[in-house]
C-alpha cells in the first residue's frame, strides 16, 4: 500500500467511532470474579452449621478456612507461568471449570462422618485453591492487554470490587439455603453456576485484535494508550517468547518498589480474608445473630466495600488524568482507604448490633478504596512476564489466606473473644499504608535486565 492510500486508511480509522468492547471484557471479568469469591466464601456462610455437624472447634475451623490458601499460594507461580505460556483465555477457562467441580463436590461431604469428612473437606478446599490460582493474575493480564493506562485503575477496581459484590449477592442467598435446606446445597448451587459460566467465558473473551466485536479504532486507542495488545499473539502462533523465565523472580524480589507492593498486598489481603472467612462466624458467635441474619448483615459491609472498590479506581484514574504522577494517583486512595479500614477496632468498644455492622461497613468501604494492588501490578509488571509477575504478587498477598484464618482461630480459641482478632486485622491495615508511604517509592514499570 502506497503512502497516500495508507494515509487515507488511517484517516478513515481515526474518524471511525471506536467500539467499547473492553468494557464488555471487564464486565465478564467482574462476573467470573464474583463467582470466584462466592466459591471462596461458601465455607464461611456454611461454617457454623458445618462446625456444629462435624463437631469442630475454632482452631480446627481456622485450618479448614486456610486450606484454600495453602494451595492458592503454592500454585500462584505455576499458574502465572501457565498464563504466560498458553494465554489467558485457555488457562482461565480450565481454571473456572475445575474450581466449580471441586466446589460442587464439597456438597457431598455431608454423606461422610468424623475425621473422614473433615479431611475430605480440607482436601476439596485445597483443590479449589489450586484451581483458582491463575484467576487474578489472568485478570491483571487481560486488563493490561485491553486497557490504556488512563483507564487501568478503573478497570482493575471493577474486577477487584467483585469480591464485595460476591458477598452482597450471595451471602443472603447462601444464608437462606443453609437455613432452609442445609449447608450442602450452598456448594451444589455455586458449583453448577460456575460450570455454566464457562460457556459465557468462551463466547466473550478473546485477544484484543481477534475479538469479533471490536473495530480498528478501539484497537488503536487502547494500543496507543499503553495496552499490551500483542501479549498472547505469539503463544497462539507458536512463536518464541522472551518470557516466561522463572529466573526473573529474583530480579523482582530485589526491586524495592515491588517488595513494598508485595508487603502491602499481604496486609490488605488480611482484611479480605477476615471478611470472607471469620466475619459471618463473628456475627453468629460473638454478636448473637442467627445464620440467616448474619448472611444479610454480612452483605451490608460488602455493599460499602463494592462502592469503595469502584470509587478507589475512579479517584485514582481521575488524579492521573488531572496530571498527577502515577505514584500520587495510586497511593492517595490506598493510604486513605487503609486509614478508614483501621476503624474496625472500634467494634471492640460497642455492643449494639447495627452500630457494629455500620463500623464494619465503614472499614470495608476503606478497604475497597485502598485495594488498588492489581492496578499497580498492571502498571509495574514487566511486559514479558505479566502473568508470572501477577502470580508473584498473588503469592505474597495470599499468604494471608493461610495466616489470617489460622491466627484468628488461635486468638479466638485461646482468648474466647474476637477482640484480639480485630486488633490483629487493624494492624495489617496500618502496615499496608506504611509500606506504600515508606517502601514503595516511585511507581513505574519494571524493565528486566
Amino acid at each position: 500500500m502506497d503512502n497516500k492510500n495508507l494515509a487515507v486508511t488511517n484517516s478513515a480509522i481515526s474518524m471511525e467511532k471506536k467500539t467499547n468492547v473492553r468494557w464488555i471484557v471487564v464486565a465478564v471479568l467482574f462476573f467470573i470474579t464474583v463467582i470466584n469469591y462466592a466459591d471462596r466464601a461458601t465455607i464461611s456462610i456454611a461454617g457454623p452449621a458445618i462446625a456444629k455437624e462435624l463437631k469442630m472447634d475454632p482452631i480446627a475451623m481456622g485450618y479448614i478456612f486456610s486450606a484454600f490458601g495453602w494451595a492458592y499460594v503454592i500454585c500462584q507461580l505455576p499458574g502465572g507461568w501457565l498464563l504466560d505460556k498458553f494465554g489467558s483465555k485457555k488457562v482461565y477457562a480450565i481454571s473456572i471449570f475445575l474450581w466449580s467441580v471441586f466446589t460442587l463436590f464439597q456438597g457431598f461431604v455431608g454423606f461422610l462422618t468424623g475425621a473422614t469428612a473433615i479431611i475430605t473437606l480440607f482436601c476439596l478446599r485445597f483443590l479449589v485453591g489450586a484451581a483458582e490460582a491463575p484467576s487474578f493474575p489472568a485478570n491483571s493480564r487481560i486488563v493490561a492487554a485491553w486497557f490504556p493506562a488512563s483507564e487501568r485503575g478503573t478497570a482493575s477496581a471493577i474486577f477487584n470490587s467483585a469480591q464485595y459484590a460476591a458477598t452482597v449477592i450471595f451471602a443472603p442467598i447462601m444464608g437462606w439455603l443453609v437455613y432452609n435446606f442445609g449447608w450442602y446445597y450452598v456448594f451444589t448451587v455455586m458449583g453448577v453456576l460456575g460450570i455454566l459460566f464457562v460457556l459465557v467465558w468462551q463466547k466473550y473473551i478473546h485477544n484484543p485484535k481477534e475479538h469479533p466485536m471490536i473495530n480498528e479504532a478501539e484497537v488503536q486507542y487502547i494500543e496507543q494508550g499503553g495496552a499490551l495488545v500483542n501479549m498472547d499473539q505469539d503463544n497462539k502462533a507458536g512463536g518464541k517468547q522472551e518470557g516466561p523465565n522463572l529466573h526473573y523472580i529474583k530480579e523482582l524480589l530485589r526491586n524495592r518498589m515491588m517488595v513494598g507492593i508485595y508487603v502491602a498486598q499481604y496486609c490488605i489481603n488480611a482484611l479480605t480474608y477476615f471478611f470472607i472467612t471469620w466475619f459471618p462466624v463473628y456475627l453468629v458467635q460473638a454478636r448473637g445473630m442467627t445464620i440467616l441474619k448474619a448472611g444479610f448483615a454480612a452483605s451490608v459491609p460488602a455493599i460499602f466495600g463494592f462502592a469503595g472498590g469502584v470509587l478507589g479506581g475512579v479517584i485514582s484514574d481521575y488524579l492521573l488524568k488531572k496530571g498527577y504522577s502515577l505514584s500520587v494517583a495510586r497511593k492517595v486512595p490506598i493510604v486513605l482507604g487503609m486509614l478508614l479500614s483501621m476503624s474496625m477496632i472500634l467494634c471492640n468498644y460497642v455492643d449494639t448490633q447495627w452500630v457494629i455492622v455500620a463500623i464494619m461497613a465503614m472499614s470495608f468501604f476503606g478497604k475497597g478504596i485502598g485495594a488498588l494492588g492489581w492496578a499497580v501490578n498492571s502498571d509495574t509488571a514487566p511486559k514479558q512476564i505479566a502473568g508470572l509477575s501477577g502470580g508473584l504478587l498473588n503469592t505474597c498477598g495470599n499468604l494471608s489466606s493461610i495466616t489470617t484464618p489460622i491466627a484468628i482461630g488461635y486468638i479466638v480459641g485461646t482468648t474466647g473473644s474476637f477482640n484480639g482478632a480485630l486488633i490483629y486485622v487493624g494492624i495489617h491495615a496500618f502496615l499496608a499504608m506504611a509500606s506504600y508511604l515508606f517502601i514503595v517509592g516511585e511507581i513505574k514499570r519494571v524493565e528486566l535486565k
